[in-house]
């Protein structure tokens, strides 16, 4: 069984950086692909960023530029950098992974993943 657990999550104000972190208890598991989704008050969960096995990274249009996705596949662990954060960015945060390769646009749909975890909160407010 797969274990997936977000930390890092809090307030900050706008401009304000904060780092995710999401930590797999894999059990012989092998992940092809991960990715950080969010979910805001009354909308639908959106992939923000996906790294493939590979290290290709695809991100949503409004985080590019200032969030960055990367892993330690020795550790199972996925890491999300977001600077110069917006309220916009305000929901909760979502580790997901996948054990089927994935990349482009289809990495970031939720039916590309089979393991979620329970989630962090980040809010972004002054």
């Amino acid at each position: 069984q797969v274990h997936l657990v977000e930390s890092g999550g809090g307030s900050t104000e706008p401009g304000g950086d904060l780092r995710l972190s999401c930590a797999a208890s894999a059990n012989g598991v092998s992940f092809s692909c991960m990715a950080w989704f969010r979910q805001a008050p009354g909308k639908e969960r959106e992939g923000v960023a996906s790294i493939s096995s590979y290290e290709t990274r695809t991100y949503t249009a409004s985080v590019e530029g200032r969030f960055n996705i990367s892993q330690n596949l020795a550790k199972d662990a996925l890491y999300l950098q977001m600077n110069n954060l917006k309220p916009e960015d305000t929901a909760m945060y979502y580790c997901a992974t996948s054990v089927r390769y994935c990349s482009g646009t289809y990495s970031l749909l939720r039916s590309a993943y089979d393991f979620w975890g329970q989630g962090t909160q980040v809010t972004v407010s002054s």
